[in-house]
């Protein structure tokens, strides 16, 4: 299984409006890659860092999870740029992404 994570640092004149990611955006990631294999997603708010009263490294975090690389590569060649399209609508951040190799024990 690989877990798709997108970060979204967070930083003195950045700006993110949770509700829309989650009433929003994230519903229309599933809509458009269910299909393709997107089994289900998480999201997390940054709260604080570490150390006591320190700031969240990042505002946000999805996470999307897919049996494969191929399954979300198809799916954002299918509905990138509508997905991707969508971020101005709740954040100015450039997100990072990042695609891993899922291990449980």
């Amino acid at each position: 299984m690989i877990c798709v994570s997108v970060l979204y640092p967070n930083g003195s004149d950045t700006h993110f409006d949770h509700s829309y990611y989650l009433s929003a955006h994230m519903p229309l990631v599933m809509e458009r890659l269910h299909s393709f294999g997107l089994l289900r997603y998480e999201v997390d708010r940054g709260l604080g860092g570490g150390a006591p009263d320190s700031p969240a490294a990042f505002a946000a975090v999805g996470r999307l999870y897919f049996q494969t690389i191929d399954e979300f590569q198809t799916g954002m060649t299918a509905h990138g740029a509508e997905i991707l399209g969508d971020i101005p609508n709740y954040t100015n951040i450039q997100p990072q992404i990042q695609v891993s190799e899922l291990t449980v024990s």
